[in-house]
């Protein structure tokens, strides 16, 4: 039996959701071994051609047939310094793509034995990676886990690692006989003060914060993916605002 569930959820926008692993072959995709928080990749059909996918989730033969659909994969992209541990699986695949991540990741990919093709850094923040036509892209550099926002402008959609959760992660449980529910988390969602005092606790620059919290604000978006817990289908600028009001004027 399938477990992962792969689907549209806007126009040329595709997520895959699965309860899965992200330390270990054996350990189900919780938060510390303990918690459920669900795994998430994304991918869009780019207008231009070619496919952009922000992978955070295993390559399974699902994920491949859906890829092969959508078309050739051009863009390999990790949404953090610790969404990462699937890339070489994806760049192994897919050998001509381009591989996007933060500064931070070349570090810890060195000890796989290979580099990404282009990073993410505060120092050149307005370096285009190929996509930003149709993909905008908010390094946080001021974030301990080192994230990027992205914004598909056609489909009014933002999409994060660690930036938003929005927990039970539902959809990312829904063919595993666990449960996405957690005593511990319940509060981790935009509106709760788990996910704030998270965000607070990872400030690093505080100026930075406001500068890139205020960036992905004003973008028009109106859904919200997140990697962690079911996507926020409607009215995600009210969501965003919700978790990240203290960097916001």
């Amino acid at each position: 039996m399938s477990d992962i569930v792969i689907r549209e959820v806007a126009p040329d926008v595709w997520t895959f959701s699965r309860c899965e692993e992200v330390y270990t072959a054996q350990m189900p995709y919780t938060l510390l071994g303990l918690f459920p928080v669900g795994g998430r990749s994304t991918a869009i059909k780019l207008a231009t051609g070619g496919v952009w996918i922000l992978a955070s989730t295993p390559l399974t033969d699902e994920t491949k047939q859906k890829l092969a659909e959508l078309g050739e994969v051009k863009y390999i992209v990790a949404g953090n310094a610790f969404h990462h541990l699937f890339l070489k699986q994806y760049k192994d695949a897919y050998p001509t793509a381009k591989t996007i991540g933060p500064e931070d990741l070349n570090a810890k990919k060195a000890a796989e034995g290979w580099q990404l093709d282009a990073v993410f850094s505060a120092k050149t923040p307005d370096l285009k990676h190929g996509f930003e036509d149709e993909i905008e892209h908010c390094y946080f550099s001021g974030f301990a886990n080192k994230d990027v926002a992205f914004y598909h402008k056609a489909s009014k959609t933002a999409i994060g690692a660690d930036l938003l959760m929005n927990n039970p992660p539902k959809e990312q449980y829904s063919k595993s006989p666990l449960s996405p529910k957690s005593t511990l988390l319940s509060a981790m969602t935009p509106h709760g003060w788990q996910l704030r005092a998270f965000i607070w606790l990872k400030e690093k620059d505080k100026a930075a914060m406001i500068r890139d919290a205020t960036k992905v604000y004003e973008w028009d978006f109106v859904r919200f993916i997140p990697c962690h817990g079911d996507v926020i289908e409607a009215n995600a600028k009210e969501a965003w605002k919700a978790a990240w009001g203290r960097y916001l004027s």
